[in-house]
């Protein structure tokens, strides 16, 4: 069955145990802090939670998709292959949540969002536009080439909830 993980059993082995790609020094509060400034919104404490197992990095094989209704990706799904970490943004290794600001410029994104992953046509995102900057954001995929979104989860804990492996669908 998709999607019918719970947040603990999806946490419990959320991250791909053999890959040390695009993962970062373990979080601490005052990063959190940074970097709710940075944004200027308050982060999901679920997206923290895992985020303090690991921060950041490539998603285990049973929860790289979520369903989602047909797309340019997929007619069924969408990728979720990797989580952005709290580090320093800029840096040409690893994409961070903090480099979403400039992300949002150089790609003409909606804006107030927060960057969860993406490759620079398709993301996906926390949004806050209609929930402001200490609200709870849905989450959405944003494809930039089609210019189309799609409401993946109404909170970033159902979205986790949703999540499930690629090898579930249909080619």
């Amino acid at each position: 069955m998709i999607g019918v993980g719970s947040f603990e059993q999806v946490a419990a082995g959320f991250w791909h145990p053999d890959s040390e790609r695009l993962r970062l020094p373990p979080l601490t509060d005052e990063l959190v802090v940074a970097a709710e400034r940075h944004l200027d919104v308050t982060l999901p404490p679920d997206l923290l939670r895992l985020l303090r197992l690991q921060n950041g990095g490539v998603i285990a094989d049973s929860w790289d998709a979520c369903p989602a209704e047909t797309n340019f990706y997929a007619d069924d799904h969408v990728p979720f292959e990797r989580l952005y970490g709290i580090g320093l943004g800029g840096q040409a290794e690893t994409m961070t949540l903090l480099d979403t600001p400039y992300l949002v410029q150089e790609w003409g994104l909606p804006s107030p969002v927060v960057l969860l992953s993406g490759d620079g046509h398709c993301w996906i995102a926390l949004d806050y536009r209609k929930c402001g900057p200490t609200g709870n954001p849905s989450v959405v995929w944003i494809d930039d080439e089609m210019n189309h979104e799609l409401l993946l989860a109404p909170d970033f804990r159902a979205f986790v909830e949703r999540l499930t492996a690629s090898a579930a669908f249909p080619e």
